[in-house]
């Protein structure tokens, strides 16, 4: 307890200093996201020597645990009880830590299924940019009024303060998956994803992409089973390892060079025809798009994606002049502004990292 004091203490004479200095800060912990959003500035704050599970509690269903905490560590203490973090969040990388986690905001495959990764964190410890350390939420699911601060942290990007600490909620895994694999084209796959998300099939995840939609159904094993003997396809062998791979980018479609746009749009959304290959998951929901680098496409992305109500986020290489992060409406952006006024006056944390 007193190593985590004397840490927490440290990191308030940082804070303290850079923002009587005018200097700003650049949180980091494992950097498995360092190139994820605009250019980071600033000296670097390193969180990983802030580290370890605080409390663990399988029953309640509740992990939490220090910003520095590598995330490896955290699955392996949950996968010893046979629980998970259901949102699946992609590691990028081994130095992958829980603060970074929840600032980058990032869930995998499950996320369609199971809930964005803001659903999942019910309290924080966070450091302002005055150096006082504030308390947020709790260990229990509850209606809050006003701001859930520890949701908002979710996908700042730590321009809002140092996360010291997170607790998140966590889930049992599943006794039984099973991957399927079915040759349709875009529009076919589409309206299969949108036929099956009607009915009380156990759908956790889905991909489609060239030719090909990939299913994984996960729960009990009659209800595995039996939705399996509903749906047909082919089964996949080595399920695990393609999820896996498509969580952390490792797939075929993410080789190469090029500028990788991800598409958030309703899952409704039809077949959106823009030049570069694409890749299809969350049943429809989400969307990466490969395409050279080009400005002029950048504004031709975001104006088809606004046009169905979506957005569109410049995830990986090209132009960050284009802004990585779709241009906020300016009622949103005043909201933005003031919350980081409040929370940090002296714009002391990772300054310019959304906009």
């Amino acid at each position: 307890m007193e190593d985590n004091v004397q840490q927490i203490e440290r990191f308030r004479s940082q804070v303290l200093a850079a923002a009587s200095d005018g200097r700003a800060l650049r949180i980091r912990g494992g950097g498995s996201k360092d190139w994820y959003g605009q250019a980071s500035e600033g000296d670097i704050l390193d969180t990983r020597p802030h580290s370890g599970i605080v409390d663990y509690e399988p029953t309640e269903l509740v992990i939490t645990a220090r910003c520095g905490t590598p995330l490896a560590e955290i699955e392996a203490a949950l996968a010893e009880r046979n629980q998970m973090l259901a949102f699946e969040p992609p590691h990028f990388g081994s130095s992958a830590t829980i603060g970074g986690v929840v600032a980058s905001g990032l869930s995998g495959p499950r996320r369609a299924s199971s809930g964005a990764l803001r659903d999942f964190v019910l309290g924080a410890v966070l450091m302002d940019g005055k150096g006082e350390v504030l308390t947020f939420g709790g260990q229990v699911m509850k209606n809050v009024a006003g701001y859930d601060v520890s949701r908002l942290l979710a996908g700042s990007m730590g321009t809002l303060g140092l996360m010291l600490q997170h607790s998140i909620k966590v889930l049992p895994r599943a006794l039984c998956d099973t991957t399927l694999r079915f040759a349709l084209d875009e529009i076919d796959a589409l309206k299969r994803l949108n036929e099956w998300a009607g009915l009380p099939l156990p759908i956790s995840a889905s991909c489609w992409h060239a030719g090909e939609l990939t299913v994984r159904l996960s729960g009990a094993q009659a209800a595995v089973i039996a939705a399996a003997r509903t749906l047909g396809g082919e089964p996949v062998e080595e399920g695990a390892l393609f999820w896996a791979a498509l969580r952390e980018q490792r797939h075929a479609y993410f080789d190469g060079a090029g500028s990788l746009w991800r598409l958030s749009v309703p899952s409704t959304t039809g077949a959106i025809i823009l030049r570069g290959a694409q890749l299809i998951e969350w049943g429809g929901a989400q969307r990466w798009l490969k395409v050279d680098a080009d400005a002029t496409m950048a504004q031709n992305i975001r104006r088809a994606v606004t046009a169905v109500g979506g957005h569109a986020t410049l995830f990986r290489g090209g132009d960050k002049s284009v802004g990585v992060f779709q241009p906020l409406a300016p009622g949103v952006a005043r909201i933005h502004q003031r919350l980081k006024a409040a929370f940090d006056p002296s714009q002391v944390f990772n300054p310019g990292r959304m906009y």
